[in-house]
């Protein structure tokens, strides 16, 4: 693959996508969490919950070069949410976000991130959040530097850890 992302390419998932592909993908890019011991979705699930997650949202694809390096999923408020902040009408929320591992740290995270913004913008929000555990400073920081500010926490009965939910004001252009 190029090093360059010259050949970069964000679009809405379509079902040509192999969801065996996407489910590797995830595992490959939460690799090194699932090293650290955090147990998030993405580090152990199977295409069955990869294909149900991707079906409650808007699904995005990052083709560098013809390949697939990355991927995320937009979600709508969820009134039936455990999280508070994520019931709120003006908040949508971002889950899947991964990178192949020799590709992190080349600006793909940073495009997707602009890419979602886009997106949840232009279906009326405000704030674009999102969840990661505590203890993954590395994201906390990263997302942190992006914009996001802590707005709460909580406990998913299917991770291992304690998660900060993190938000960012979404500004409308011209606005």
């Amino acid at each position: 693959m190029a090093s360059s992302l010259d050949g970069l390419v964000i679009r809405n998932y379509g079902s040509s996508e192999s969801i065996p592909e996407m489910t590797s993908l995830l595992r490959d890019a939460y690799a090194h969490l699932a090293r650290q011991g955090l147990r998030y979705v993405a580090t152990h699930q199977d295409d069955t919950i990869t294909a149900r997650r991707l079906g409650r949202g808007f699904p995005l694809v990052v083709y560098l070069d013809g390949h697939l390096v990355g991927t995320a999923t937009l979600y709508p408020p969820r009134p039936d949410s455990p999280v508070a902040w994520y019931r709120r009408p003006e908040v949508f929320y971002f889950g899947q976000f991964g990178v192949r591992p020799e590709l992190q740290r080349q600006g793909i995270g940073v495009r997707i991130l602009r890419a979602l913004e886009d997106r949840a913008r232009a279906r009326g929000a405000t704030e674009l959040a999102c969840d990661t555990a505590e203890q993954a400073e590395h994201l906390r920081s990263w997302y942190a530097r992006e914009g996001f500010r802590m707005v709460g926490t909580t406990k998913w009965p299917v991770t291992n850890f304690q998660s900060a939910v993190l938000s960012k004001t979404i500004v409308m252009p011209g606005s």
